[in-house]
């Protein structure tokens, strides 16, 4: 467990054991009292109004280069340290601004069309219902290590061509990586693991692009390696970078999402029966679990000039932390926003992003929770919680359990 911070340094308590559990007492009162606040913790300026967010997410002069920014929070042996770690991040599409980014995403847009995704309904149902008959004669399971953990890693998995064995490795070095991305204390332990994790990963990855540059087939990783966007090849590095952050993005907030999805549900049983009373419900279900409690609590921008945020002067090269979570629960924008409503029509949550970035995975991650959930309510009609208190992930970045053990009679 983490060491308390000292009040004057968290005066909202917002690195608090009880506000990682539960957040969004302390986000109600940042929206009113600090909307635009700068965390001493966090060395940055957090944005908590749905409003701001959604102006953040759009405003050009908030720079996704995320990695620039070390270097002005790091000491040089530590930066040193990290390079295997940066140099991967610095070419994900996620943390890249134009022109890069629009390379980047347009050599990936083509593999998460709707169509596409609409395509593997049939094989996402089959994989729910054979995790689901595995678990079924125990008439018990953990959502997490039994459904909503490998559900999203096969799936993505098998769409960059990789072989479902390996799924354990590929869910070990994403583990290592969440730790560095959303880590409440960042520590030399934190460093060396998110590095093993990286180096780890790329190797890998080298084997199988080799592989496929020798025999090419249908899946991401062969098309990647092959892809030719306005006349520029992908590098090495960015092809790296690409496949891992296919494979982080393509699972870590879809396992959030069904475990959040679950957990919500039993804790609100009125709208559970109305889920099981209206199984059409399943769509805006979702939605609104990716609203009350959102598997990705915030993102990061960089400010590439001066500017005016929410009244408030932020100089250049600040960090600012769009606090997703927050925004979602904000009640200008949603009314009731504390009340968990699966027939929630306007939802216009940001939970997703909004803009040049908006997450490119989403309606893959959409379609498995719908599947996931739905199926585990239709088969198990008497879930319900088994053991005591689950256990949440300690992450500032994504918000998720550990384990959620339940009875399935």
């Amino acid at each position: 467990m983490s060491t308390p911070l000292p009040p004057d340094v968290d005066p909202f308590g917002l690195l608090k054991p009880e506000s990682l559990q539960n957040p969004y007492p302390v986000y109600a009162r940042l929206r009113a009292e600090a909307p635009v606040y700068f965390s001493e913790a966090l060395r940055a300026w957090l944005l908590t109004r749905y409003e701001d967010v959604l102006a953040a997410f759009r405003d050009p002069r908030l720079s996704s280069r995320l990695t620039s920014g070390y270097g002005k929070l790091l000491p040089p042996a530590v930066l040193e340290q990290l390079t295997p770690v940066l140099r991967n991040l610095a070419s994900w599409a996620l943390f890249t601004d134009r022109p890069e980014h629009t390379r980047l995403r347009g050599l990936l847009n083509k593999a998460f069309t709707p169509k596409v995704t609409e395509n593997l309904r049939p094989r996402i149902q089959a994989l729910v219902d054979e995790l689901l008959d595995a678990v079924a004669p125990a008439g018990r399971m953990d959502v997490i290590a039994d459904l909503a953990s490998p559900l999203p890693v096969i799936v993505i998995g098998e769409l960059l061509g990789l072989p479902r064995e390996d799924r354990h490795l590929l869910k070990a070095w994403s583990d290592m990586l969440v730790g560095f991305l959303g880590a409440t204390r960042v520590t030399p332990e934190l460093f060396a693991e998110a590095v093993r994790g990286i180096v780890s990963m790329e190797d890998y990855l080298r084997q199988v692009i080799a592989e496929r540059r020798k025999r090419p087939g249908e899946d991401l990783i062969s098309r990647l390696s092959a892809a030719e966007e306005q006349g520029s090849l992908l590098s090495e590095q960015e092809l790296l970078s690409t496949c891992t952050l296919v494979l982080f993005g393509g699972h870590e907030t879809t396992t959030n999402l069904i475990g959040n999805a679950v957990n919500a549900l039993l804790e609100h049983p009125d709208q559970l029966e109305v889920l099981r009373r209206e199984p059409g419900a399943g769509v805006s279900a979702i939605e609104e679990v990716l609203r009350f409690d959102s598997p990705v609590q915030r993102q990061m921008r960089l400010t590439s000039e001066d500017l005016e945020l929410g009244g408030q002067r932020i100089p250049k090269g600040q960090t600012v932390v769009l606090m997703i979570g927050s925004a979602n629960r904000d009640p200008a924008q949603f009314p009731e926003p504390d009340r968990l409503d699966v027939r929630r029509q306007d939802n216009r949550h940001l939970t997703f992003g909004m803009g040049a970035h908006f997450c490119l995975g989403a309606p893959l991650g959409r379609l498995e929770a719908q599947l996931a959930l739905g199926t585990l309510l239709r088969r198990f009609p008497g879930l319900k919680r088994s053991g005591g208190t689950p256990h949440r992930v300690e992450n500032l970045s994504l918000r998720g359990f550990a384990s959620l053990p339940v009875q399935l009679a």
